[in-house]
């Protein structure tokens, strides 16, 4: 077995979620986690059993250069409700999406020289040329990566991109494959982003399928000895009653006890929905690593 060189990173996480991203980042070698942001108590005290030796903070607008330490690589998912297909569509103008100029503060002040953005491909039109747009001012030459859970062996999509962001500013061109984001329309589809195009090229081909009559050839469960059927609902994983309930309780402390499981649930779908797949971030911790031995040969 080859032992992997860890290239000991300070990885910083805002908006961390569950740690989805870090996670992925240090499979990959890239090195060690050394503060989150999260305003989430429930996800905090997930972080904190994780990451026991990270410095955590509540709320990313009351963090930057005056409490945070220096960090090489920086990453975060900013909220999603104003850019997904599912919400307002807004953009990053919106309350909660617009948390990304507060992280973007933070890479400022905090100067990393790496920054891995992640967020929704259904709405990458509302958001990656603008997250680009903005990475760019700052002194970063971005690189955006679809990924979606299928792609690292997963029976479901989530699909996402993460935008992969190096420092430019000691370079008058960024090395190692990484560009800047160009802006200008193509036939596939004026003002989408690279990756609202390969999701629309996507969609097509589905649609294609479907209304040719030709069968999707996605292999299903039965193809996959050992694996499960992914259920359709995430909320049905972990709405459930726990153990103990005793169904011979009156009828004040058995309503009681369910909506204290409903709560609890309620939680956890929360933190389950803001979650990133480790494996995807890991991939493109895996791209970074191939950036920098290439700028390095």
């Amino acid at each position: 077995m080859i032992e992997l060189a860890n290239l000991g990173m300070r990885i910083g996480s805002l908006c961390s979620g569950v740690g989805g991203l870090e996670l992925g980042l240090e499979w990959a070698g890239l090195g060690q986690t050394v503060w989150q942001v999260e305003i989430d108590p429930f996800c905090r005290r997930i972080l904190s059993k994780h990451w026991p030796s990270a410095r955590r903070f509540a709320d990313v607008h009351h963090v930057g250069k005056k409490n945070l330490s220096y960090a090489d690589l920086i990453c975060f998912g900013f909220p999603c409700q104003d850019v997904s297909s599912a919400g307002t569509k807004v953009g990053l103008g919106g309350a909660q999406s617009g948390l990304f100029y507060e992280c973007a503060r933070v890479v400022e002040e905090i100067g990393p020289e790496w920054v891995v953005v992640e967020n929704v491909t259904s709405g990458a039109k509302l958001w990656v040329d603008a997250v680009t747009g903005k990475l760019g001012e700052l002194g970063y030459a971005c690189l955006p990566i679809p990924l979606q859970a299928s792609d690292v062996g997963a029976l479901h999509l989530r699909a996402r991109i993460f935008v992969v962001a190096h420092s430019d500013r000691q370079r008058q061109r960024a090395e190692s494959g990484l560009t800047e984001v160009a802006s200008a329309p193509s036939p596939a589809g004026a003002g989408a982003s690279d990756a609202d195009r390969v999701e629309l090229r996507q969609l097509e081909q589905r649609h294609a399928r479907r209304d040719n009559g030709v069968r999707d050839t996605r292999k299903t469960e039965s193809e996959f000895p050992g694996w499960w059927e992914p259920e359709p609902n995430v909320v049905r994983v972990v709405h459930g009653l726990p153990e103990g309930l005793d169904a011979t309780w009156d009828g004040a402390h058995r309503l009681a006890a369910l909506r204290a499981a409903d709560e609890l649930a309620s939680v956890r779908v929360a933190a389950l929905g803001n979650s990133v797949v480790p494996q995807c971030t890991e991939v493109v911790g895996w791209v970074i690593r191939e950036l920098i031995e290439e700028a390095a040969a």
